[in-house]
């Protein structure tokens, strides 16, 4: 970029170079780290911005002294040397500028994106170490001006990556992009539900056995392979038709051998199809991972559903096979036909070869004993399943209020499917609980899938904003208060809130208030008669009662007055009970004893005079003869009276 001749570009050329130099004492070595600082300069960064103030902030000619330095040291060093960290320094120095509002806030990650065009991918992997290293103070000011920039060049970056071969960079792509947008930015979101309908694989159409030993060396003209091409489209038809007749007449045993799913014969669904069978079958299920939306039709998604049940039941068998034989292998076994010192279990789990599956028929069998690649297809399977079961009629009356209809869809799953399709998730399930780390992988698998529905709901919603705004200084200053007053040592009331006030055992006047609790009044049981007044005020208050709540009061007041009664008359006036009739006629255990005793004399009395007849009988002699001493011994004085 050529500036000769201007002056404001010259003076912030000397100015950047000056700052450049400083740099280099600070970091001799010219590496990555550490991170420059606004203090390793001396008071250096503030020149440069006084000379900008004084062209009315003239980010352009920062930008094109910038970026004439930036070429040259592209130009003359390569990134593996150590002069290329003239570079990292630059690009501190931008960075410090940029917050300091005295250049471009987005200058630069212009520079990054033209840094990252440039050069080979062992070499991105470097400047993503600067990137990584200086991630939070290239992203804490001014974001705006820089969110779209940083999206672009990942992007492009990602577009240049394999993903089979470079799967951790593309990792570390992502991951600096989720670490830098804030959890709700609508980014990578998809608003509207589209579908990477463009993914589309294409497989073999397998021919006939008789076909396929047909000489490799014969050389035919364009004419008969015309003819052999029609001939072979007749005889398929005509092999199809007569398929099953002669299956069944030759060996009725093979008839089921191709999967049938009509749901009349339990045991033909669990035979396992052949590979040729399955494998058009197997490969067909990509089309429908890749749009969804397809299986609305509904033969469409009988066929998914004959496609995926027989491809788990293959699974199955090919697990039980490989298990007998104990020649299970391990996720990564074999790829790439490199060999490797293998750490154990945990170094094949944990690798980083991400394959892209190719569709020849040749390799089939060999994927399909792959644990890694059976993994891969369930895993897709569940999604896809969540997906339908995300249609029933429960699961869309929960989002009746959302606002997004771009991603709500107006066909309901039925109930018969929507029992397939959880059957066949529980079978994935437990599927993928077996083998190395099984149970480890499914927790990790169903975890993802979880949460992901919740981030669903919230795109149905519309995206609404899910970031907080920070705590303002006086609120946080005003729970800090809080917060050490309800800490501090509190010292105790006289009174404290809930106590019982015990002035009363002091303050008892001519008497202690201890001595007016050894009241014997206090401890003494009442006899039932001193509840007779209390119980003949309440009957009263319950006939002058106005209101249903005052008849209510003195109805429970009476009963707790009247249970206590005879309670307390159960003991000594038992047999008087038969005369209340339901808390009614208590006089009975009003009366004083005499007139209870005189009473019961009475009632003696009758019960003897009626027993037996009114005669008088004569006393014998011994009965006179003590009756004539009695009368013997009574005093003269009485006898007279």
């Amino acid at each position: 970029m050529s500036s000769a001749g201007v002056s404001s570009v010259d003076s912030s050329t000397i100015a950047i170079k000056g700052l450049l130099a400083k740099a280099q004492e600070v970091k001799p070595d010219g590496g990555v780290e550490p991170a420059l600082t606004t203090q390793d300069f001396e008071g250096g960064v503030e020149e440069v911005g006084k000379q900008n103030v004084a062209s009315n902030k003239d980010y352009a000619a920062i930008e094109t002294a910038c970026r004439n330095i930036f070429y040259a040291l592209l130009a003359s060093t390569s990134i593996e040397e150590s002069p290329f960290g003239e570079v990292w320094n630059l690009l501190d120095i931008i960075s410090i500028l940029s917050d300091l509002e005295i250049c471009e806030p987005s200058l630069l990650f212009w520079l990054v994106e033209e840094l990252l065009d440039t050069q080979t991918i062992d070499g991105c992997r470097i400047v993503f170490d600067y990137l990584d290293s200086r991630r939070e103070r290239i992203t804490a000011k001014h974001f705006k001006a820089k969110n779209l920039i940083i999206l672009r060049a990942c992007n492009e970056l990602l577009r240049r990556l394999s993903r089979a071969e470079d799967t951790v960079f593309c990792g570390r792509v992502f991951i600096f992009l989720f670490q830098s947008f804030p959890l709700g930015d609508r980014s990578s979101v998809n608003l509207r539900g589209e579908y990477h309908v463009e993914n589309i694989t294409v497989f073999e159409d397998l021919l006939p056995s008789a076909d396929l030993k047909a000489g490799d060396g014969m050389e035919v003209d364009q004419k008969e392979e015309m003819e052999e091409t029609e001939q072979y489209a007749a005889k398929t038809e005509a092999a199809a038709a007569a398929e099953p007749t002669k299956n069944a007449a030759e060996n009725p045993e093979n008839t089921l051998k191709a999967v049938k799913f009509d749901g009349q014969d339990e045991k033909t669904q669990e035979k396992p199809t052949d590979m040729d069978v399955l494998y058009p079958v197997f490969w067909s299920l990509q089309e429908d991972f890749s749009t969804p939306t397809r299986l609305f039709d509904d033969i469409n998604l009988q066929n998914f559903q004959k496609g995926l049940s027989s491809t788990l039941i293959k699974f199955k068998e090919v697990q039980q096979d490989l298990q007998a034989r104990g020649t299970s292998k391990l996720p990564d076994d074999g790829k790439r036909g490199v060999k490797r010192k293998r750490n154990g279990l945990e170094d094949e789990l944990s690798s980083s070869f991400n394959p892209k599956y190719l569709t020849s028929r040749d390799l089939f069998d060999l994927e399909i004993s792959d644990l890694a690649f059976r993994r891969h297809v369930l895993v897709q399977a569940l999604i896809l399943i969540d997906f339908l079961l995300s249609l029933t009629t429960k699961a869309k009356r929960k989002l009746e209020h959302t606002s997004n209809k771009s991603v709500l869809y107006t066909y309901t799953l039925s109930e018969d499917n929507a029992k397939w399709a959880t059957s066949m998730r529980s079978e994935i399930a437990i599927y993928l609980q077996q083998g190395p780390e099984g149970k480890f992988y499914y927790r990790m698998v169903d975890t993802v899938l979880s949460r992901d529905k919740n981030w669903v709901h919230w795109k149905a919603e519309g995206c609404p904003p899910i970031q907080r705004d920070p705590v303002s200084a006086g609120d946080y200053s005003e729970a800090e208060k809080g917060t050490q007053k309800a800490c501090a040592n509190k010292r105790l009331r006289a009174t404290p809130m809930g106590s019982l006030d015990l002035r009363f055992l002091s303050d008892g006047g001519d008497t202690d208030g201890m001595e007016k609790l050894k009241d014997p009044e206090r401890y003494t049981i009442p006899t039932a008669d001193s509840f007779r007044g209390p119980i003949a005020e309440d009957d009263f208050d319950m006939d002058m009662a106005k209101t249903g709540e005052e008849k209510q009061q003195a109805t429970d007041a009476r009963a707790s007055k009247l249970w206590r009664t005879l309670r307390i008359a159960s003991k000594s006036k038992l047999n008087l009970f038969d005369k209340i009739d339901d808390g009614n006629n208590l006089q009975a255990l009003f009366q004083p004893e005499e007139e209870e005793s005189k009473e019961k004399t009475e009632v003696e009395g009758t019960e003897q005079t009626s027993d037996q007849p009114a005669k008088e009988s004569k006393p014998n002699g011994a009965e006179q003869k003590m009756v004539d001493e009695n009368e013997a011994e009574v005093p003269p004085e009485t006898t007279a009276k």
